[in-house]
């Protein structure tokens, strides 16, 4: 049984040595490695972007903490894993934390944080968006020849009062329905929206104003359009006709395309009934739905197996086989729902202020937090085992590192375990982020 005596706490004794933990060990980080991520965001520039593009009406003569210092101090929490404002009570006085975000005294309350949040306006949305899309060019050392933009929905359920809540049938909830768009793994749009509308609401408007900013940038690239059939409306097929943005869109089933698959429907069902082997069969066809102006080639998979028929359909301006076309391209969006978990993995769910900018501002911290993470893996973990992990393990392994803070007046020193076992990971990625 655990015993208690003042600030220890005893445990069953091991060879005859008692065993006791307190909380009286000084300065100790459980977040040793977060100045890894400090040194990424130098190299990016990333909270100076942010830090420009948010405006700061405060008496800075009264303040106690820049705003970069709060920005960097929020991010880096989030990628912690700290979903929390309240966390950062305790957090504050953290040694590696106040390194990190550039301070040698207790960073800011949870109280100045919320009013950093509260703050936000639609203004400074448009600005971090911009950011996003500024980080995503600036990755590249080369133009693109071509870039596959991901779109896709997902629900955020809440549980409180919050402005633009909307009960949605689906999901069973009342929740937002806020918009994502990546290309690859990186993230250009964070976009909270109520779940009043369906998936498709807004996505012509963000993707005109990412064409904009990615031909400018790069004015023969190549751009396509991939999701699924939440966003095969006829305003946004007719966009991409107009402005030559190649699509892949999923469809989703009616009688009319199911009377031009029946055939190949058919012949998958027959050729499992024979040999009780999963079958996938592809081919194309011309369509025009009636709210179309024109008719577009469509893609079919019928697939049968054991639990019955599977059939999807995808409307596309590229060309290739059927066959590539859906299993090498159109299946590959997959990996979007991987991002989308990694972005909750950094709390993009934790909408919980009364006012709608706020929620908008927590769901683009989240983001920011992701672009820094996904940066992190892709160049201060290249060429190590971690380069393709999830943000969870980059986390508990190097992140969540347990270290004595040591300061003076000419240095500050984070001295890990001797026997940490990802030394080696650590001392690599050290060197690729101060090579560049």
């Amino acid at each position: 049984m655990t015993k208690r005596y003042h600030n220890s706490l005893e445990f069953s004794s091991l060879k005859r040595r008692k065993v006791e933990v307190n909380f009286e060990g000084g300065d100790i980080t459980s977040d040793g490695g977060v100045i890894l991520l400090r040194e990424m965001d130098k190299r990016m520039g990333l909270t100076d972007a942010i830090n420009k593009a948010i405006p700061d009406p405060r008496r800075q003569g009264a303040c106690q903490h820049s705003q970069k210092a709060l920005l960097k101090q929020r991010i880096y929490g989030l990628a912690l894993g700290y979903e929390d404002l309240n966390d950062h009570t305790a957090l504050r006085r953290d040694g590696a934390m106040q390194a990190a975000a550039g301070e040698i005294r207790s960073l800011a309350s949870a109280s100045t944080l919320c009013r950093l949040e509260n703050r936000a306006t639609q203004a400074a949305a448009f600005d971090l968006h911009k950011v996003l899309v500024n980080q995503f060019i600036a990755s590249f050392k080369a133009p693109p020849r071509q870039l596959i933009l991901d779109f896709d929905a997902t629900h955020d359920l809440v549980h409180g009062n919050q402005e633009g809540r909307h009960f949605n049938r689906f999901y069973d909830g009342y929740c937002f329905l806020p918009l994502y768009v990546f290309c690859g793994t990186q993230l250009l749009t964070s976009y909270l929206r109520s779940a009043s509308r369906g998936g498709a609401h807004h996505t012509p408007a963000v993707l005109k104003l990412l064409v904009k900013a990615l031909r400018q940038a790069w004015p023969k690239v190549r751009l396509i359009i991939r999701a699924d059939a939440g966003f095969c409306s006829p305003r946004l097929l007719n966009w991409c006709d107009r402005n030559r943005v190649d699509y892949l869109i999923g469809m989703g089933k009616n009688s009319a395309l199911t009377r031009h698959a029946n055939h190949l429907i058919d012949l998958a069902e027959t050729l499992y009934q024979i040999d009780k082997k999963p079958q996938k069969l592809f081919d194309e066809f011309d369509y025009q739905a009636g709210s179309w102006k024109r008719s577009r080639r469509m893609i079919v998979k019928a697939e049968h197996n054991a639990c019955g028929e599977n059939t999807r359909y995808v409307v596309t301006s590229l060309k290739g086989t059927a066959k590539r076309l859906y299993q090498k391209i159109y299946c590959a969006r997959g990996n979007m729902e991987n991002c989308i978990k990694e972005q909750k993995s950094l709390f993009s769910d934790r909408t919980s202020c009364h006012h709608w900018w706020p929620n908008q501002f927590r769901v683009l911290l989240s983001g920011l937090a992701y672009v820094l993470m996904d940066a992190f893996r892709r160049v201060g973990l290249a060429s190590t085992e971690l380069y393709r992990a999830q943000m969870d393990t980059i986390r508990n392994r190097l992140l969540k590192v347990g270290g004595v803070v040591i300061r003076n007046t000419r240095r500050i020193v984070i001295q890990l375990c001797s026997h940490f076992s990802a030394r080696n990971i650590v001392e690599k990625a050290h060197e690729n982020l101060l090579s560049g």
